[in-house]
């Protein structure tokens, strides 16, 4: 079914992938908004770009006035290490970006009574695990466990969570309305993307070593090398916004999914450096902010939630992620 589909901070690495995925078949028409230019790459008489700010309120109700969107994939943000630099900015561009495009989702929903689907990648940021025992008692944590994030990132995607929820439900609970908008958001693991150089985020201690080992160069990881915390590899993270955002909604007994894939050890990612890429030479030294923040963060997910509702699996497990896909592309980079 032909669908029409706004994808807000379209030219980051999660925006990149959806738009080579939604492009395919040529059957879906693709808005991309980005502050910044789209990658040239990126050419197809069903994509449009438009540049342009999410805090921008005019262009947002334009936008939806001329396009008329079925589905929204909101990616905008300052990612974690970006937001602790400048909790003020981040608050900023994750919250109040997300509550523009919320509010003009549902009023353009209300108005037209045609309801409009809202795809939100959350993040294992908003959990905070309070010391290292407990974090590995818990092991796979479950949606509800620990929901008290220690970085404004995280504070941003719970609280758009909760946004995502009331807008959703306000006017069905008090005007007795249909629900026009349909909110549904997926907490991701670390997600390492071998198509796109790491931008400095607080999981990237993976793709930057692999990269290092690609280009036969040392490196410094900011974090322990016991630090595990759950990943996903990029095509599994397009595949599971894709496939939450077609699911029919009266298999959706929730609003939020976590989603997993698998997890590892740093030192684990060190062995798949050394032995596919190169004997990467890799010294230790933790910044202490960012490895209390990882600390923070659980060991893995219990997805079985997402498993039962809308049939998640991942295709690349972990071995499949490094052999399949990490270490040939990165290694074609380099070649």
């Amino acid at each position: 079914m032909y669908k029409t589909i706004l994808i807000t901070g379209a030219n980051g690495e999660i925006g990149h992938g959806l738009i080579k995925k939604l492009t395919e078949d040529g059957k879906n028409k693709i808005v991309a908004l980005d502050i910044n230019s789209l990658d040239s790459s990126f050419s197809k008489p069903t994509l449009q770009f438009i540049k342009g700010d999410i805090l921008d309120n005019k262009l947002i109700s334009t936008l939806f006035e001329k396009y008329k969107f079925d589905t929204i994939f909101h990616l905008a943000a300052l990612l974690s290490t970006s937001s602790e630099r400048d909790p003020v900015r981040a608050h900023h561009v994750n919250t109040d970006g997300a509550i523009n495009i919320l509010y003009h989702a549902e009023n353009f929903a209300r108005k037209t009574q045609k309801k409009v689907a809202f795809v939100f990648p959350s993040s294992i940021a908003i959990y905070g695990l309070p010391n290292l025992a407990i974090k590995a008692k818990i092991g796979k944590i479950k949606e509800d466990q620990h929901n008290l994030p220690t970085t404004m990132y995280g504070c941003n995607k719970l609280y758009i969570e909760l946004l995502g929820n009331y807008y959703a439900r306000y006017y069905e609970k008090h005007k007795k309305s249909d629900q026009f908008l349909d909110f549904r958001a997926i907490r991701f693991p670390g997600i390492i993307s071998a198509d796109t150089l790491p931008t400095g985020g607080t999981s990237d201690f993976g793709p930057e070593m692999l990269h290092a080992a690609a280009r036969n160069k040392p490196y410094e990881c900011f974090v322990r090398s016991d630090t595990k915390i759950p990943f996903m590899a990029m095509p599994d993270a397009v595949k599971a916004l894709i496939q939450l955002s077609e699911a029919p909604k009266s298999n959706l007994l929730h609003n939020v999914y976590n989603v997993g894939s698998f997890s590892l050890s740093v030192k684990e990612i060190e062995g798949y450096a050394r032995k596919l890429l190169h004997p990467i030479k890799v010294t230790y030294r933790p910044h202490h902010k960012r490895q209390s923040i990882v600390d923070s963060w659980p060991e893995d997910v219990d997805d079985s939630k997402a498993r039962a509702d809308w049939s998640w699996k991942a295709v690349l497990n972990q071995e499949r992620a490094f052999l399949d896909y990490l270490v040939p592309t990165i290694k074609a980079r380099y070649s």
